[in-house]
């Protein structure tokens, strides 16, 4: 049993995208995969959700859980708060975590906005819940001009809190990069001492559960799942 926490340097950056690729990489290789979305924010109840863009995008029967939900896209506890609706609690997350490895050889848990953006409670952060579940991190990125000082920054912060980067996904790198995005991919491990694991195409999200699963190999050849 592994579990994962995938993060990004902001909101927008193909967390959800990633976390479907990451998905599909393990299922292909036979492993039993469920992902924890602790708060979802900007989505009406029983509208569609990352999750449910993850089972989408992945084609399989994955176990999805999904413990909070705010209508305003916000900050979680910013939308809890204006919508009267309860907070995150850090134990109970790391309790609906710790359920779900009882049963999946990997569980994915899928924060919201950057890594110090606040879930819940007392002002828990991505950071808190993966120290709190002892679990490594892998931080979404953007490609372009801002990047460098974007990933650093977060990665700093894991690091600070003694939380293992596996490394770095570029999540939505485009098909014909400008010159910032192409020096990127060689300064970005540079500037964060952690390495580059892979980079998703922009439009995967487009793609087909077939298409996208041929593809998920190809861009996350260095991820260890």
């Amino acid at each position: 049993m592994t579990t994962l926490c995938i993060t990004g340097t902001s909101t927008g950056v193909g967390k959800t995208v990633v976390t479907a690729a990451l998905a599909s990489l393990a299922t292909n290789r036979g492993l039993r995969v469920a992902v924890c979305k602790p708060a979802q924010t900007g989505v009406g109840d029983g509208e569609p959700g990352d999750l449910a863009e993850i089972v989408r995008l992945t084609g399989t029967d994955i176990e999805t859980v999904e413990l909070a939900r705010y209508p305003d896209p916000l900050a979680p506890d910013t939308a809890a708060r204006r919508s009267g609706r309860p907070l995150l609690d850090l134990d109970r997350t790391v309790g609906a975590v710790r359920a779900l490895e009882d049963t999946a050889d990997l569980v994915l848990v899928e924060g919201a906005g950057g890594v110090l953006v606040r879930l819940g409670a007392a002002g828990f952060t991505l950071v808190d819940l993966a120290g709190a579940l002892g679990a490594p991190t892998v931080v979404v990125v953007a490609a372009g001009l801002g990047t460098l000082n974007h990933s650093a920054l977060t990665v700093g912060a894991l690091r600070a809190a003694a939380v293992e980067c596996r490394g770095l996904v570029i999540g939505s790198s485009p098909a014909t990069p400008d010159l910032a995005e192409r020096c990127n991919v060689g300064d970005l491990p540079a500037v964060t001492g952690v390495p580059l694991l892979g980079s998703v195409p922009e439009g995967a999200a487009a793609l087909t559960s077939a298409e996208f699963a041929r593809a998920a190999p190809r861009w996350l050849r260095d991820v260890p799942v």
